[in-house]
Order: C-alpha cells, then sequence, then structure tokens
C-alpha cells in the first residue's frame, strides 16, 4: 500500500491546501482495492466532460498506465510510475515536452495522478538488494485508484444521458417528419383549418430547437410539437369521420334515385362536385343541343389541369428569394407575387408562350407558385423553361401536385438534426 507522507512539489511549483486535500484523498484507498487498468481508462474517457479533462490530457494518461507493468491496478503493491520525458513523449504519440508538462499539470489539477517528487526533482527508483523497490519517485496513480467508484458511476451516468438525448432527438425528428407530412396531407386533401397558422406555429417551434442540443432544453420543446402533432391528427380524423358519414348518405341516396326505372345514369354527377358538376351538366346540355343528341358523350370537365391553391404566407416561407422581386422588395397579395413571377420568368429566361401555357393549364397563382419554386431551387434546374413546360404537361394530366414541391423547400430550410453518436 502507498505511503501515507505528504510530497510538496520540486523547484518553483508551490504548495496549496487543494493539493494537499487530493493528495490525502488519493492517499484513502480500501484494502483489497483492485482495478483493470485499460476498463478504468475507458470509464475515464466516457467520464470525460465530468473530470474536465481534454483528449490530450487523457493521451497522456494513457501513456502513464502504460509504464505500469501489471494489468491491475492494485492497492497492495506500487502505483508509482516514473518514466524519463523522453520515453513519455514517445508513448505520448510524440508530444512536445511543453505540451506535455503542460498536460501533466491538467491531470493533477483533475486528481486523476499526483506528483511524487524525489530530492533533485528526477525520477527514478531505489531497489533493495533482492531486485524488490524499496522507493520510487514520479508519478503516482493512487488517486485514480481511489476514485475508481465515483468514475466508474460518473461515466454510467453520462452514458445514460446521452442515450435519452439520442432517444429525445429520434422522437424529435419523427414528430417533426409527422406535422410535414400531415399538414401536406391536409392542405393536398383540402381539409378545412387554419393551415397557415399551424405551419407558422410549427416553424417557430423549429426556430426554438437550439444548435447544440442538451438533455434540459429539449423536452418543452418536444412536448409542444407532439402537442400540436395531435391537434393536426385529431383535426384529420375528425374530418375523416365527417367524409365517412357524407359518404354513407350520399350511397343511401344514390341508391333510392337508382330505385327509379325513369333515372338517367349518364346525368348522376357522382364524382362531381359543386362547380365541376354545374359545368358538366351545362356542357351536357350544350352537346345535346347542338349535334342532335350524340355530343354528350364527349363531355369534358373544363379545369381538369388546375392545381390546388395554397397558402401566400406558407409559399413564401418555402420561397423567400422571390420576395425582393416584388413591387419595392415586398410580397403582401398575389398580385405581387404574379409580378414577381413575371420578372423571374424574364431573368431565367422562360419565353411567355410557356408561362401563359403554365397559367392556362394551372391557373395564374399557382403558375406564380411554381416560378417561385423554379427561382428557389436555383441551379439544381438547367433549364426553367422546359421544366416550367414538363410540369405544365403533367399538370394537364393530372400527374403533378403543388404540395410535395413545397414541403421538400420547407424540409430543405428546417434539415433534421443530427444523431448522437
Amino acid at each position: 500500500m502507498e505511503s501515507e507522507s505528504v510530497t510538496t512539489p520540486f523547484g518553483r511549483r508551490p504548495m496549496s491546501l487543494a493539493l494537499l486535500l487530493k493528495q490525502r484523498r488519493g492517499e484513502a484507498i480500501a484494502a483489497g482495492t483492485m482495478r483493470n487498468k485499460w476498463k478504468l481508462f475507458r470509464s475515464v474517457c466516457e467520464a470525460r466532460a465530468g473530470l474536465g479533462v481534454t483528449d490530450r490530457a487523457l493521451t497522456v494518461l494513457d501513456a502513464l498506465l502504460s509504464f505500469y507493468p501489471e494489468d491491475e491496478l492494485s492497492s497492495e503493491k506500487g502505483l508509482v510510475v516514473f518514466p524519463s520525458n523522453v520515453q513519455l513523449s514517445l508513448r505520448a504519440r510524440g508530444m512536445a515536452a511543453a505540451t506535455l508538462r503542460r498536460h501533466l499539470a491538467v491531470l493533477v489539477e483533475a486528481g486523476l495522478i499526483s506528483r511524487k517528487d524525489s530530492p533533485n526533482g528526477k525520477r527514478y527508483v531505489r531497489r533493495g538488494r533482492e531486485g524488490s523497490i524499496d522507493e520510487a519517485y514520479g508519478f503516482s496513480l493512487a488517486p485514480l485508484l481511489a476514485r475508481a467508484s465515483e468514475i466508474e458511476a460518473m461515466a454510467a451516468g453520462l452514458a445514460a444521458d446521452r442515450q435519452r438525448l439520442r432517444a429525445m432527438k429520434e422522437r424529435l425528428t419523427i414528430c417533426r417528419r409527422d406535422i410535414v407530412k400531415l399538414i401536406a396531407a391536409a392542405l393536398e386533401e383540402t381539409v378545412p383549418g387554419e393551415w397557415e397558422r399551424v405551419s407558422s406555429l410549427f416553424h417557430t417551434l423549429l426556430q426554438r430547437i437550439p444548435k447544440a442540443t442538451k438533455l434540459e432544453n429539449l423536452p418543452p420543446l418536444l412536448e409542444e410539437l407532439e402537442a400540436l402533432r395531435l391537434s393536426i391528427i385529431n383535426t384529420l380524423e375528425s374530418h375523416d369521420k365527417m367524409q365517412m358519414a357524407s359518404t354513407n348518405e350520399s350511397q343511401s341516396e344514390r341508391h333510392i334515385q337508382n330505385s327509379n326505372p325513369e333515372s338517367l345514369s349518364e346525368f348522376e354527377p357522382g364524382l362531381e362536385t359543386g362547380q365541376e358538376a354545374r359545368a358538366g351538366l351545362e356542357s351536357h346540355d350544350q352537346s345535346r343541343r347542338g349535334d342532335g343528341g350524340q355530343g354528350w358523350r364527349a363531355v369534358s370537365r373544363p379545369h381538369a389541369g388546375r392545381l390546388k391553391s395554397f397558402p401566400l404566407g406558407m409559399v413564401l416561407q418555402a420561397c423567400p428569394d422571390i420576395i425582393e422581386y416584388g413591387p419595392g422588395g415586398a410580397i403582401g397579395s398575389w398580385r405581387d407575387l404574379m409580378t414577381a413571377a413575371i420578372t423571374v420568368r424574364a431573368m431565367l429566361r422562360v419565353s411567355p408562350s410557356a408561362y401563359e401555357e403554365a397559367c392556362s393549364v394551372m391557373g395564374p397563382e399557382n403558375a406564380a407558385t411554381v416560378m417561385a419554386c423554379i427561382l428557389q431551387r436555383g441551379g439544381g434546374i438547367t433549364s426553367a423553361g422546359g421544366y416550367l413546360r414538363d410540369l405544365t404537361r403533367r399538370a394537364g394530366g393530372g400527374e403533378f401536385a403543388l404540395g410535395p414541391m413545397l414541403m421538400a423547400l420547407l424540409r430543405v430550410k428546417n434539415p433534421p438534426i443530427a444523431k448522437v453518436n
């Protein structure tokens, strides 16, 4: 067992009460205490943040442990290692002498090692006639062994905190993804609701996520995001229930109408609603009057290529680059956005005919929104005119929707947080 004598520093290094306390605590090792030095070193690495040591200081500690001849640190054996500066520097990956001294001081200050200086400040060992060590001067590993239980508990606690933080970040990422996709689905299906306000609230919460996420600052944000997600889900479920009830009533009504032998199935607007149904019936009547009752078979639905519009605020959140092209460098209405889109069209060398065709198929507001998305994507599109014509063709065939494009740009503005390794 180590001697309980107090060693004062050699040379100009001063003695302090803190140093005295650390020496005495380092000597207080219970009889029979043993630890594998490399397992204990791993615990020190895991508890590095709590111990206040740097990675370079751990490199020096690794080198010091390599000079201890046994794998087991034991209170029954000498715990002093006495390498020369040259040998210690070599095992510390060639660390410079001045850097080595600085990190040795960090280990002493952290209470992981202590100095046992000789009368002349050199590190050496005095052996007896049988070759056993009588006295050794150098660095004592006794404080490391004395604090083994404390270090292991600290390492376990920090590992548990990292695991909780990782799990919380995963929940946060999934919650963000759910909210983005649920809002997109609600807008795509034109579910009634204050979706612009919900989207604005969502992005306000995202801006509050700190870059350096910690265990103590994530739970409140996660709770608010999960509450927002639950509110969206409840709104969508309520809409689904209303749709199911409406569908059941519609099916019952059609069953009653179909039971009438004089009813004409050609006039049943089963898959059309509102203006589309009325427009289809008017075209049907006009066609019958114009060609003797044969033209009704070729009735087409007007505005079949028109896309569903999205709130202006959401468009500007996803495509902020177009704002500076608005009148006076601002966009406050759809008219301002369409004015900016004409400027952007000329800047991106999109032909007037391509833009006019997009307005005809998609509608002026949606065509302006598509131009804003093309501008936002920047260098990712080689030919803006060709891309717009392709989207117009797909929109005319019902193969294109604005929702996924806007959601993709919103996700680029707010990428997922990094995972904890």
